[in-house]
């Protein structure tokens, strides 16, 4: 995302060089966990992020929803859609120009609703890409203030936030705790650039075979963008957080900072079932593992769905509270 609005006929030539280079051999290249898609790759299809999954390694994608108050990425709704067909994990970014918290929480409120509206689902990452010419002119202080309010409003809607910004602007411009940084080398291999960081985008100009134009590309860190969880709330200049109820469904979520142990039992056969949770909050049996009777896990989670309520157990892995035993 970062210089995407900068861009010069003059660079095109540049572009195209760096492109060829890093397309020449994953050797020279990070890991490729996450792309980003938005109006200038059109319409994405199945094939597209399916090819991207099996031969390049990509687990999940962001896609533009939304800039300001007024512009929709007409493309998002299908880059949702399609994207969550060829099983990845699916999550928005909206590009900011707010300088105020009012206009923070103006610009969330009108991100939120756009990418409701354009299916994305609930627990998904609606990150604040923080890098215009608003937000360059303000001190560090009160971009914390205006990123907090956006985070913390979008967490109304039921989506989870963080900021995206380049990684010159890392203490200079705003504190991010963790946050998704851009800085792109010449080469990439074997690097783990701010690895402290939910994830580090490593180029803006990768191609895909089959798929139309640049691509932003992403190593990331750990599952934020690989999972859909509750929202969380900031305050300014960190992101200790504290989990708010998902109120976007009739389902909901308890998170909790420490973990418990819970024992299982089926009485009915020799294993206890694991369930999935999907992108469209619904609860699916996963086929190939089980656990075992009277076995203890650890929980750091419970969600309702469809009224029976569920322990987290793994990463994406829950269990039906009546085979609680203790």
């Amino acid at each position: 995302m970062v210089l995407k609005k900068w861009v010069i006929a003059a660079v095109t030539t540049v572009l195209s060089v760096v492109t060829v280079f890093f397309c020449a051999s994953n050797v020279d290249a990070a890991r490729m966990d996450m792309v980003d898609v938005s109006n200038y790759n059109g319409n994405m299809s199945v094939a597209n992020f399916q090819d991207m999954h099996d031969n390049y390694g990509v687990k999940a994608a962001v896609t533009k929803i939304s800039e300001g108050t007024t512009f929709k990425d007409a493309y998002a709704a299908n880059d949702i859609k399609t994207a969550q067909a060829a099983g990845l994990y699916i999550n928005g970014y909206h590009y900011a120009h707010y300088s105020t918290v009012a206009q923070a929480i103006a610009e969330a409120d009108f991100a939120a609703q756009t990418a409701k509206a354009d299916g994305l689902p609930a627990g998904a990452v609606l990150i604040t890409d923080v890098e215009s010419s608003e937000q360059a002119a303000l001190s560090v202080s009160q971009n914390n203030a205006n990123n907090a309010a956006f985070i913390n409003e979008v967490a109304k809607y039921g989506y989870r936030s963080d900021i995206y910004t380049m990684g010159s602007w890392l203490n200079y411009k705003m504190n991010i705790d963790k946050g998704w940084l851009a800085a792109y080398p010449y080469n990439a291999t074997d690097m783990y650039e701010y690895s402290w960081a939910h994830g580090w985008q490593w180029t803006s100009t990768y191609n895909f075979n089959g798929s139309y134009g640049n691509f932003d590309v992403s190593q990331l860190y750990d599952n934020f963008f690989t999972s859909y969880q509750a929202p969380q709330g900031i305050t300014a200049g960190n992101t200790d957080t504290t989990v708010k109820p998902d109120t976007t469904t009739n389902n909901s979520v308890t998170d909790s900072s420490t973990m418990s142990v819970i024992k299982v039992r089926n009485s009915a056969s020799d294993f206890i079932n694991l369930m999935a949770l999907q992108a469209d909050g619904s609860m699916k049996v996963v086929t190939n593992r089980g656990l075992a009777n009277d076995s203890s896990w650890k929980t750091d989670q419970t969600r309702t769905v469809d009224g029976v309520t569920y322990h987290r157990v793994a990463t994406n892995e829950w269990v039906s509270a009546q085979y609680v035993i203790g």
